[in-house]
């Protein structure tokens, strides 16, 4: 009995590739799994007439499979597994004694398995030696070593052991010099405390504990998805205080994301600010005042987001209240106040609070600390806008982008970039992409340009040169760009440096021309001196999405190491003009074109079904335009960098970073010019419908039947570069697919994530944001990891270091997961040093 079922099994299986395979062929792909097909087919049949010679047909499909799967992907374990590994388990299935004696016609041989079973056991045999060749290889791996791992921290500035912004300072560089965890003994890191923030949103797709806490003057303070502040005991992690800004003017409904990257530090001790002697109100008196100043602002949800939705602002439909009561001049300031923490909300606010207190701290943007971002925004809408990153912080000026929705319509907020007077609030200067030359603040009643590119990510600042650094996305719709003004082309996709002082304009460099990939450049500009040449060179490394990492001379956006345009795909849509050429880098991690053979599955089955729906798509690289049939986009939205950027050694001239790769697919549809039919997502208006345009998008992962992605493993990385050279030294596999396989098997194959690295003095790198559930710490020489510790839930935030009161090095991770991401949410924010004995 045991027999027929394998046999129909088999069958079965062999069908299925008879079937597929035959339409794989006929669309251009490969004929092989005709060929497996048939042989299983056979096999089977032979197996269902009790005949051993099935036996020796399937030791022939076996041959085959293996044989096959090493011609296309070579002695890859990863790429050979959906080849050969059912198909090895069936086998030794159909060596059992039950099985054999089952089959009486056929050679008796040894033991009765005859001929024909022998030759199975061998096929077997040499499967799992080539198997085992694969196993003990990590083909995809790049081993290298940097030649000086440590070097005189003498040579460099060393800031105190704080960790003052969100990329460790206003550089945005993610390095620490601490050097009291080494190499040596990083594997004896231990949780320090273990705190609970208590905010897990899990109505929202976009939920995400992302916070990247900051340490100064022996506070760590961190945001929560619901714009919540909380204030820690860096050494305990017992909580101090904790400020909520009594959100107000959302629903859930028209919402897609919450989060909150996290915050900003600014201490005015020594800018001789006037200070009032006034005591702080506590804690009820100071929330009455911004519950007051909001009375006015709230945003009924359903009117404004018929004004999205439409494109236009419709009479009578409400509005917030703008009142612009900043003071004209700087009045005292309370004591507590000098040191200000400055937070942006999910409702578009910018507030300031008391970085000792927890208290909001009257006088920025008004009595009750407040910045309306709505301010001079058009096509108000609650949750279309608002800020997700922190701001930028100079002695002058609070500088704040905004992330604008995707892909709901032509007609959205703006993208404007405003710096706002760091004591009082009053806007100070206003870069719209739109009306880039006119910096002087907008007056009451006037808006800024429509739909421009905005910036969502993190600014970086160099004092010296007095120029602030905005990473750029462009405007909406992502996927379709025919319609786009010449304003909103110019910055799209660009970084772009603008005078602190007065919003001016004085360079850009653009990473992506007429960008129809939602190649946004999502990365905060880190800020290094490099040694070239033997000249010192001030310059600015810039991570894409698309895997291009440009180093850009600061002071004039001039390319440092060389960069080249390639020709791309014109295949386009009707409407669109693709650019004929994009830029690429000496720094690339660009994705090889994609194959047939590249693509994977659990069994040969998932794995042609992935081949057939690659064939159908549209793919001509990584610039292929969008279309109406579906094309393959590799890298895909989720980018090969995002928001968690590289961390820069400016000692070593090192960068580390976490490149990870991931298709989606992208498909047009045709949309009629009407505000009432839903095509991209129906029941989800949110959706991409890009109402006011002539296509709704779709946008999916490229995955398998089985939910499985249809590209082989790795799909991630970690990469250490020399900057001076732009050589890749290293490239490892990254990550365990334990906590995304059907089986929690902690299998090293190289797994995507979000969030970013760090390194320090001591010659490591850190990094939390894989799909695993881990921190891990790495040899930055040689990008060997040499510790890893378990996380409650996924850890997509970037980790911070410092140096605690009691003389200990600390790295803390939140652990909060993220909802487009799939990964478990939490609320936990984890401190981890060496033992007090260790740590002498």
């Amino acid at each position: 009995m045991i027999h027929i079922i394998l046999a129909s099994l088999i069958l079965l299986f062999g069908g299925a590739l008879v079937f597929g395979g035959v339409r794989l062929g006929l669309l251009g792909g490969s004929w092989a799994y005709l060929v497996l097909g048939v042989l299983l087919a056979l096999s089977a049949l032979l197996l269902l007439a009790r005949r051993k010679s099935g036996l020796a047909i399937y030791a022939v499909a076996i041959t085959f499979a293996i044989g096959w799967g090493v011609w296309e992907v070579g002695l890859y374990w990863w790429g050979l597994a959906p080849r050969v590994g059912i198909i090895i388990l069936l086998g030794l299935l159909l060596l059992l004694p039950a099985v054999v004696r089952s089959l009486p016609h056929g050679s008796p041989g040894f033991r009765g398995y005859g001929i024909e079973g022998v030759g199975l056991v061998g096929a077997i045999m040499l499967s799992v030696i080539v198997v085992g060749l694969a196993m003990a290889t990590q083909s995809k791996d790049l081993p290298g070593e940097f030649a000086q791992t440590r070097m005189d921290q003498d040579t460099a500035e060393v800031p105190r052991g704080d960790w003052s912004a969100y990329g460790g300072t206003i550089a945005g560089q993610r390095y620490s010099p601490l050097a009291q965890i080494t190499p040596e003994n990083v594997s004896e890191l231990e949780v320090a405390w273990e705190y609970h923030a208590g905010d897990i949103h899990v109505d929202l797709p976009g939920t995400a504990l992302e916070s990247t806490p900051l340490i100064v003057n022996d506070t760590m303070y961190l945001c929560t998805p619901q714009s919540e502040i909380i204030a820690l005991d860096p050494v305990t992690g017992k909580e101090r205080w904790r400020f909520s800004p009594n959100l107000v003017g959302l629903t859930d409904k028209l919402s897609t994301y919450a989060t909150c990257r996290g915050l900003s530090y600014h201490d005015a001790t020594s800018l001789g600010w006037e200070v009032s002697g006034e005591p702080p109100p506590d804690k009820k008196q100071a929330l009455s005042l911004v519950e007051a100043s909001m009375a006015g602002v709230t945003i009924d949800a359903s009117g404004a987001a018929q004004n999205v939705v439409a494109g236009t602002a419709q009479a009578g439909a409400p509005n917030p209240v703008i009142v612009d009561d900043a003071p004209t001049n700087a009045e005292p300031i309370r004591l507590d106040c000098l040191r200000r923490i400055f937070l942006p909300t999910r409702d578009a606010r910018l507030i300031a609070v008391s970085a000792e207190t927890g208290i909001i701290c009257p006088g920025f943007g008004g009595e009750d600390g407040t910045v309306n971002l709505w301010i001079g925004q058009p096509n108000v809408s609650p949750t279309t806008y608002y800020s997700t990153s922190p701001p930028l912080v100079t002695n002058e000026v609070v500088v704040v982008g905004g992330s604008v929705n995707d892909n709901l319509s032509n007609a959205l907020p703006s993208g404007v970039v405003r710096a706002f007077d760091i004591r009082t609030g009053r806007l100070v200067w206003n870069f719209d992409p739109g009306n880039p030359e006119s910096t002087e603040p907008i007056t009451v009643g006037e808006t800024y340009t429509q739909n421009v590119p905005n910036n969502w990510s993190l600014a970086s600042y160099d004092p010296e040169l007095n120029l602030v650094y905005l990473p750029m996305g462009s405007g909406s719709p992502d996927q379709y760009g025919g319609d786009r003004t010449p304003e909103q082309e110019r910055f799209s996709a660009s970084v772009v440096a603008v005078n602190a002082s007065t919003g001016e304009v004085r360079w850009s460099f653009q990473t992506v021309h007429h960008d129809i990939w939602d190649y946004d450049v999502p990365a905060q500009p880190s800020l290094i001196d490099l040694t070239i040449s033997g000249q010192v060179v001030p310059a600015l490394v810039q991570p894409t999405k698309q895997g291009e990492i440009f180093v850009l001379d600061r002071r004039t956006g001039e390319a440092i190491l060389p960069t080249e345009e390639i020709a791309v795909s014109q295949n386009a849509v009707e409407g669109e003009q693709p650019a004929p050429t994009q830029p690429v880098s000496t720094i690339s991690f660009a994705p090889d074109d994609v194959t047939g053979a590249d693509m994977w599955g659990l069994s040969p089955v998932d794995q042609m079904m992935c081949r057939i729906s690659l064939a159908q798509l549209r793919y001509e690289g990584r610039y292929t335009p969008p279309s109406l049939e579906g094309t393959l986009t590799h890298p895909g939205s989720f980018g090969i960098f995002n928001w968690g950027a590289v961390a820069v050694d400016p000692v070593r001239q090192i960068m580390f970073g976490m490149p990870v790769y991931l298709g989606f697919i992208s498909r047009l549809i045709p949309r009629p010019n009407t505000l009432d039919e839903i095509v991209s997502a129906p029941g989800y208006p949110m959706g991409n419908e890009n109402f006011g345009t002539p296509y709704a998008a779709v946008l999916r992962p490229f995955m398998s039947p089985l939910g499985l992605p249809c590209q082989s493993p790795p799909w991630g990385y970690i990469a250490g570069v020399d900057l001076t050279t732009g050589e890749t030294v290293y490239q490892h596999v990254n990550g365990t697919v334990r906590d995304v396989a059907p089986i929690p098997l902690p299998f090293e194959a190289g797994v995507p994530g979000i969030g970013g690295p760090i390194v320090t003095g001591g010659g490591l790198a850190f990094l939390s944001g894989t799909v695993d559930y881990y921190v891990r710490g790495y040899d930055l020489a040689s990008g060997e990891e040499l510790w890893r510790s378990r996380l409650p839930a996924g850890g997509q935030s970037t980790p911070a270091t410092y140096m605690g009161h009691d003389g200990r090095q600390y790295l803390v991770v939140v652990a909060g997961g993220h909802g487009y991401v799939g990964t478990k949410l939490g609320d936990a924010v984890i401190a981890y040093s060496l033992s007090r004995s260790k740590s002498q």
